[in-house]
């Protein structure tokens, strides 16, 4: 087993390959990088355009192509509506 590298901010959200916010169901869409200082640089670009964001470079085993103990978010993701501005499911609720 190898380590790769993997961002999760304060919710327990992981960043995606496809650049956004995802809970960890879905492993293959996890960014994941083989070296530390190359997710710690990412994580620096994303707090640099998010001042709220709390973020942590975790390590992952890895065995082959998939990661193994990465822990599945249970709140839900925030949505970005067509305006650009976030959504989430309990701002939705409340309409």
């Amino acid at each position: 087993m190898n380590d790769n590298f993997v961002i999760r901010n304060q919710l327990g959200h992981y960043w995606s390959k496809s650049g956004s916010w995802i809970s960890g169901a879905r492993i293959g869409q996890i960014a994941c990088w083989d070296h530390h200082d190359e997710a710690v640089n990412t994580l620096f670009e994303l707090s640099s355009k998010d001042m709220d964001l709390r973020g942590e470079v975790i390590a992952a085993k890895t065995d082959g192509a998939q990661l193994q103990n990465l822990e599945i978010s249970e709140r839900p993701v925030p949505k970005i509506d067509e305006e650009g501005t976030l959504e989430t499911s309990e701002d939705a609720a409340n309409e």
